[in-house]
């Protein structure tokens, strides 16, 4: 399947989650793979990303849970470590919580460190700020946005 279409069939099944509405959505970006091993000699595709604000009353746990069963259903296969997939849905934030499980950690570990999470954050939420590293949009540098763009 395309990817945009992915995407937006993503966010379409996010909205559909029971107790759950997207609020928000972000542009698309198109961004070059990172931390993608490459198994064959086949070319890793550009990823296309987005973020979405979603208003839920169902927990952590629940939410992620509902993501991982959309990627499912869009064909996702967890073959090993960041390999390439067809649909990656991640729980970035949850108002108020942060926690580490074996199964989940909020705020996301890595996604000050990512360009592909944080533009289009600030593109919906220029004034959050994460517990540890501060605002998302002054988290924005160049080195981590080389290779994005916005579609």
């Amino acid at each position: 399947m395309n990817p945009v279409v992915q995407i937006q069939s993503a966010i379409l099944a996010i909205d559909h989650i029971p107790k759950t509405q997207v609020r928000k959505k972000s542009s698309l970006y198109k961004t070059s793979p990172i931390d993608c091993p490459q198994m064959s000699s086949e070319p890793v595709p550009d990823f296309i990303n987005a973020v979405v604000e979603v208003e839920t009353s169902i927990s952590p746990e629940l939410l992620l849970q509902a993501l991982h069963e959309i990627e499912n259903q869009a064909g996702r296969k967890r073959s090993y470590v960041n390999a390439p997939r067809v649909l990656d849905c991640d729980l970035l934030l949850y108002e108020g919580v942060m926690q580490h499980t074996d199964k989940l950690t909020l705020p996301h570990p890595r996604m000050h460190e990512r360009g592909f999470v944080l533009l289009p954050l600030a593109e919906i939420a220029p004034q959050l700020s994460m517990p540890t590293h501060g605002k998302i949009a002054q988290l924005i540098t160049p080195n981590l946005t080389q290779n994005i763009e916005k579609l």
